[in-house]
């Protein structure tokens, strides 16, 4: 249940009490080492610029947690892909590869 759920049903009886639902505890999370990132979006400058920003947020953040970044993009123009030494946040791992089941199939 959601909490507009929960508002749902006080609307519809207004005068009973309002319940609020018990969570189960999360999953525990597992002990991952290496995340395989797969790029998507054009193949051209200034195409899918959303999701350059957010996976190149992706990795920084997957690197601050101590994982290895193996990225898979076909994009070479993307801020992803960037491999100088400038860049602090970059995947460890970068294959230009097409984004195909295939492709990723042979990378992992």
């Amino acid at each position: 249940e959601f909490m507009f759920d929960t508002f749902l049903e006080a609307c519809k009886k207004p005068m009973d009490k309002i319940t609020f639902p018990v969570r189960k505890p999360p999953p525990p999370r597992p002990q991952v080492k290496k995340v395989l990132l797969l790029g998507s979006g054009g193949t051209s400058i200034g195409q899918a610029g959303e999701f350059d920003y957010s996976g190149g947020q992706a990795i920084k953040a997957l690197k601050e947690e101590g994982k290895e970044v193996v990225l898979m993009n076909p994009n070479i123009a993307s801020v992803q892909t960037n491999m100088d030494s400038k860049s602090e946040f970059k995947a460890d791992h970068v294959f230009f590869l097409p984004v195909t089941p295939a492709f990723v199939e042979e990378v992992i």
